[in-house]
């Protein structure tokens, strides 16, 4: 992994002791929230951010450091000098940018074309629901909090004159062209002299509509509306609020109308009482930490706790107070319940992310697959990735289907199985712009000269998905349905290759691809090719739903488990062809940066080694999940890499999200204890842990001894999951 100069390495303390530091100081209520450290993942490829934040909220609200590059997918980069202003919604994580609306700047100083300020990166704190910032450029100290649709600022400054810049033409977008066109219609009004509100319709990853409402605690006394590029739409306004020290502003967001931007900022922060709502979005922080409690070095606790936070930011609940959202087909529906939730990004977080929601949030998880449902109702298919509650088609397969069949086999409440059923099997056969389930069905197989691009990763996708509707029917007795899915789940043995004891690509009339290049790394969709994101070294392993069968194919467990030491060990870099930056954390051939890598550790614990699965779980977690802004090795992905590390710690992974089952690894933390939301206590330990006793000698769960996995019904249950820690 690429690391920073030494300055970066002793800067990364800096914000960790004042994230401590201010969360205890804010209120009593934060006890755990301590321990998060937002910067963690804002440096090098974790594209993460430092922002104000709700649990699962609408608005995020923090500062841009930069735009137009794939560095700043979030906005924010921990190593940049200038602060551009601060926005009011970001996406974490992710490899593609988008949001950053209604960027404010303030300044009490000179006026100048360019706003940017520098800032002291001392004074620089965040925690959950809280971010501050002295800019010494501006004479401005900016500190933000939120609720869960409305963001809260409170800006000191340090001259008579309080000016503030609003740029309503900005957003998070991969040029400066790109931000001229983005917005495509704006109505901006002023109904007097406190407030601003307005629609926009904007153009980035999705097109959507943005509404809002912005409120002063003092009046606007001047307005300068600066020039407007030929393409834009949106104005940017310098404000003069007069003499003064501090002003506040409240921003409303909504997706339906000006009057539910309003009515949320009414419902949620009615009045200007800025610590009462940074106090209370402590405490909704400290609400979901408080059920997990750990033992740990320092380290372990911040990477722990930020871990949680990462996964409580999205998806987020885009739904108006009163219930009201805009759908995927643009139109305004409301939902029972309240609840709508967007940035969906299914092909990460199927994996481990979904799962966590799963077992450790089920309500939390069935009103994520209630807004599946209606995504699909919409639409006509089940989310690929759902961004404003909008489709944007990014990455393959369809994996809202594992984790809707997995709230429906564990039962999760509300959840009609099947209208459940019916969307899954709808998705899976009813070609739209990115399936094409004729050439599938004929085939066996995804050939690479009809589908030109990932034709061997959407075919070994596709066959999980296959796999998982295939349980859904059998457990409604589908049974014709039941044998199509279950065929289909083996078409990855179409494109295995006995003698590469790869998967490889292969033409419509059944010919290999040639030359074949195992090491060859390609971002098929920018680049064409077989992979995504990938070579056949990191994604002939993708077989979740049949690993025994991988092995069999493999030439068995001895066999097997040479190849996978030959992953971990081949070191050979081959050509690179089109944007490949995703492809980070290597451990050889493993990606850990990289979704389609994550499970297969855990292929060795199934193959009866799990001593090569323990050194390569401690290894990921020595190199990857450092407790500092450069600390993660890949993107956080909406919070598939943080519940990677989270099963992890505690010692198991659901290698097959849709099994009912966890694969056992080797637990890295010593102890925790979880209430469940059942109120049920489940508890790890791991005996005898430390450096050298890295190995599990046994693990019983009730005193019950454990063989290969864990099951969700024991876990769900309550009880002691016991490891027994050894050297080799």
């Amino acid at each position: 992994m690429k690391m920073k100069t030494d300055l970066i390495l002793k800067r990364h303390l800096i914000p960790i002791i004042l994230c401590c530091a201010a969360a205890l100081s804010c209120s009593k209520e934060a006890k755990l929230s301590q321990f998060v450290n937002p910067f963690i993942g804002t440096a090098y490829t974790g594209h993460t951010y430092p922002d104000a934040a709700w649990p699962f909220g609408a608005v995020q609200a923090g500062p841009q450091t930069g735009n137009y590059d794939w560095r700043y997918c979030s906005g924010y980069n921990y190593e940049d000098q200038l602060i551009w202003g601060f926005t009011q919604d970001k996406v974490s994580g992710t490899g593609v940018s988008d949001y950053g609306d209604i960027l404010a700047m303030p300044f009490s100083r000179k006026e100048r074309e360019d706003f940017k300020s520098s800032f002291d990166k001392s004074t620089e704190t965040a925690q959950p629901g809280y971010y501050s910032v002295n800019l010494t450029g501006n004479g401005v100290k900016a500190e933000m909090t939120c609720s869960e649709h409305v963001t809260f600022h409170r800006y000191t400054y340090d001259g008579p004159a309080r000016k503030l810049l609003l740029d309503l033409q900005s957003g998070l977008v991969g040029s400066e062209e790109a931000r001229h066109r983005r917005v495509i219609e704006a109505e901006i009004s002023s109904p007097d002299a406190y407030t601003i509100e307005g629609h926009e319709y904007v153009s980035k990853w999705v097109k959507r509509h943005m509404y809002f409402v912005i409120k002063f605690d003092s009046p606007v006394i001047g307005k300068e509306t600066l020039d407007m590029g030929a393409q834009e739409k949106a104005p940017t306004y310098v404000l003069d609020f007069g003499d003064g020290k501090r002003l506040c502003m409240k921003v409303a967001l909504s997706t339906v109308s000006i009057e539910g931007a309003r009515a949320n900022m009414e419902a949620e922060i009615p009045g200007w009482n800025f610590e009462k709502v940074r106090s209370n979005a402590a405490q909704a922080w400290e609400k979901y930490f408080e059920a997990f409690t750990i033992e740990g070095t320092p380290e372990q606790k911040a990477s722990f706790y930020t871990s949680l936070y990462h996964l409580f930011l999205q998806p987020g609940n885009i739904a108006d107070v009163d219930g009201q959202y805009r759908g995927a087909d643009d139109k305004t529906a409301t939902v029972e319940g309240g609840k709508y939730y967007s940035t969906l990004s299914q092909w990460d977080t199927f994996r481990a992310a979904n799962p966590f929601y799963a077992l450790f949030l089920p309500d939390r998880m069935a009103g994520i697959a209630q807004t599946m449902m209606a995504h699909e109702q919409a639409i006509g298919f089940l989310p690929i990735w759902a961004l404003a509650g909008k489709e944007n088609y990014c990455m393959i397969g369809n994996h809202s289907v594992p984790p809707l069949v997995d709230a429906c086999l564990k039962g999760l409440p509300g959840i009609d199985k099947e209208k459940a059923y019916q969307a899954v099997k709808q998705s899976l056969t009813v070609s739209h712009r990115e399936s094409d389930w004729e050439t599938y069905n004929a085939y066996g197989y995804y050939p690479f000269d009809i589908i030109r691009t990932e034709s061997v990763s959407k075919t070994l996708e596709c066959s999980y998905d296959d796999w998982c509707a295939a349980q859904l029917a059998k457990a409604l007795g589908h049974d014709e349905d039941y044998d199509f899915f279950m065929k289909r789940s083996q078409s990855w043995r179409n494109l295995f290759d006995p003698d590469y004891k790869l998967a490889r690509g292969k033409d419509s009339k059944g010919n290999w691809r040639t030359p074949f290049e195992p090491y060859a790394l390609s971002h098929a969709s920018t680049s064409g090719g077989d992979y995504t994101e990938g070579n056949a070294m990191q994604y002939s392993w993708h077989v979740l739903q049949d690993p025994e069968g991988l092995i069999e194919a493999m030439g068995g467990a001895a066999a097997f488990v040479e190849r996978l030491d030959t992953l971990f060990a081949d070191s050979q870099r081959d050509k690179a062809v089109g944007f490949v930056s995703d492809v980070t954390g290597l451990i050889g051939q493993y990606a850990h940066g990289n979704e389609p890598s994550h499970h297969t550790i855990y292929l060795y614990t199934i193959a009866g080694r799990q001593d090569r699965t323990a050194e390569k779980v401690r290894e990921v977690f020595d190199k990857f999940y450092l407790a500092k802004p450069d600390g993660l090795c890949g993107n956080d992905d909406c919070g598939q890499m943080s519940a990677w590390y989270i099963f992890s710690a505690l010692g198991f992974y659901p290698l097959n999200p849709v099994s009912g089952q966890y694969v056992l690894g080797a637990p890295q933390i010593p102890s925790a204890t979880i209430t469940l939301p059942n109120g049920k206590v489940f508890s790890m330990r791991a005996e005898g842990l430390s450096k050298e006793n890295l190995y599990v000698e046994s693990a019983t769960f009730n005193g019950k001894p454990l063989d290969k996995t864990i099951s969700y019904s024991d876990l769900s249950a309550g009880g002691e999951l016991v490891f027994k820690m050894k050297a080799r």
